[in-house]
């Protein structure tokens, strides 16, 4: 193996609603939305492009303090007990949609 990967992910099944956050949000469009702009892209004779976006929810300024626990085996010595403060959303995290959204 030439690299490794490694992405840091939060447990949002662990959130709480109304303590850990206040809302959920999904962006997502409607499929008769996305045939439209086929058959609308089809007719004009437009190429279309697909785009996949791996970091979209990295780049999200968070708006509240949220923490998270050191991950397992990437413990500080001496301050184990001790936890992350984000700035930026995480995967996982119930509030990466709306804060990518927005």
């Amino acid at each position: 193996m030439d690299k490794h990967k490694a992405r840091l992910v939060a447990k949002g099944y662990m959130q709480q609603h109304g303590i850990d956050y206040a809302e959920v949000f999904a962006p997502v469009a409607r499929l008769d939305t996305i045939q439209l702009v086929i058959s609308l892209a089809a007719q004009k004779e437009w190429v279309i492009y697909q785009l996949d976006v791996k970091l979209a929810f990295l780049h999200g300024e968070l708006n509240e303090e949220v923490y998270v626990e050191q991950p397992p085996g990437y413990e500080k010595k001496g301050r184990e007990q001790m936890v992350y403060k984000l700035k930026k959303a995480l995967y996982g995290l119930k509030q990466a949609p709306h804060v990518w959204y927005s």
